[in-house]
């Protein structure tokens, strides 16, 4: 066992990326490739330990000695604005157990395999009503993550919530700007006050008029009160819109930059309609794995002494999981680097995280992957950039990588 790493260079968060977009910063995956953990520099000059290997991911996400307390002394925060967003009232992410349990029990039906399954036509409906919306105008341009990739779990998840879609313009501004890691403080804790405030007053309104959604529910209940609800629904809100709509329109441009795949794609699409959905399945995990929105590191502190691959992180000391290199990691996934989305096994990936804090929210994620993605590549088939790739802006400053547009012709 070491106490200590003695990384080849100094290591920061974020990194820069190298030179193909999708990939994790060339500066962590040789981290992995020399050492388990190594000592990353933040942003207030602090360090902590970075989680880079699979196997070691895994092992820290499901080991309860590290917490997910971001009130814990040592707990390592991305920026100064993620640190912001730390409350008296955290969302249950941000808890352990058994507090963590409580909360999410409360959600765990509403995202079961089986009733969100059930929920496949209603998503299919709205992603043909936005094609129908986005090639219904005289010329064959859109900028795919507005016109389509954002708003389909939008509608879906204020559905689920409760949330009127009317709002979306206000509610994706303040996930936007609390998403951000170079946002001044007092801009992502404002942004999150207000979104705050807006779901307090949906669950009061609920109280004498309620529906059949999850924030009325919780307000049936009587076990939260309105800003407890309202803490909760902002997590589902912001978590329930942004991946999703990243994971689409980062999936659509590997698509576009590699079309053998985008035929596997529509293949696995054809045979998920005559009822085979094994191999869509499949390629909708490798493309999960591959790509990896969550990049920039899950956040755990050490409560007690843990040996880590070989190295002791000591109690009180922060750690990031780096999901993006873990998802690459050739140990679990031989030519990981490559995106193959026949690959055996991907479903082992990291992208929702791992252990008891893995998200709620995947069975939803993979029904609107499934949904959208074979719905974009069959209805334009001819679908092509609008602007050199160069051109394309990759949100680098964003807790959640992707896109912030996507200009396409078809």
């Amino acid at each position: 066992m070491t106490t200590a790493a003695h990384p080849s260079a100094p290591l920061t968060v974020p990194a820069a990326r190298g030179g193909c977009p999708f990939d994790p910063p060339p500066a962590y995956e040789q981290a992995r490739d020399e050492q388990a953990l190594s000592r990353v520099q933040l942003w207030d000059g602090s360090t902590c330990w970075m989680v880079t290997r699979h196997a070691d991911i895994r092992s820290v996400l499901r080991d309860q000695r590290f917490s997910a307390d971001a009130s814990r002394p040592g707990f390592p925060f991305l920026s100064a604005g993620r640190r912001a967003l730390t409350t008296d009232l955290p969302t249950f992410i941000r808890m352990d157990d058994p507090a963590h349990a409580r909360l999410r029990r409360m959600l765990t039906a509403d995202f079961m395999i089986r009733k969100v399954a059930a929920m496949r036509p209603a998503v299919q409906a709205v992603a043909d009503d936005l094609l129908d919306r986005m090639t219904a105008g005289p010329g064959r341009t859109a900028d795919l993550v507005a016109e389509f990739a954002l708003p389909l779990p939008s509608v879906v998840i204020c559905l689920l919530l409760g949330v009127p879609y009317a709002e979306h313009a206000f509610f994706q501004e303040c996930s936007s700007t609390m998403l951000r890691t170079d946002a001044p403080p007092e801009e992502v804790s404002g942004a999150q006050k207000r979104l705050l405030d807006f779901l307090t007053g949906l669950a009061r309104a609920k109280r004498s008029a309620p529906d059949d959604d999850i924030i009325s529910r919780l307000v049936a209940q009587g076990e939260l009160d309105d800003e407890e609800i309202a803490s909760m629904g902002r997590l589902l809100l912001v978590a329930g819109h942004e991946t999703t709509a990243n994971m689409t329109s980062l999936s659509v441009l590997a698509m576009l930059r590699e079309p053998a795949q985008a035929e596997r794609l529509r293949q696995a699409a054809r045979q998920d309609a005559e009822g085979d959905g094994t191999a869509l399945d499949t390629a909708v995990e490798e493309l999960l794995r591959y790509l990896t929105v969550v990049h920039s590191g899950l956040s755990r502190v050490a409560v007690e002494d843990v040996e880590v691959g070989g190295t002791l992180v000591r109690a009180g000391e922060g750690v990031l999981c780096m999901l993006g290199t873990g998802n690459r990691d050739e140990a679990a996934f031989p030519d990981g680097d490559q995106l193959d989305l026949e690959r055996p096994g991907a479903r082992r990936h990291l992208a929702f995280g791992f252990g008891v804090h893995q998200c709620l929210g995947q069975p939803l994620a993979r029904l609107e992957l499934r949904v959208a993605l074979p719905a974009v590549l069959d209805r334009l088939p001819g679908l092509r950039l609008a602007v050199p790739f160069e051109d394309l802006r990759f949100r680098h400053e964003m807790a959640v990588y992707g896109l912030h547009e996507l200009p396409v012709a078809w």
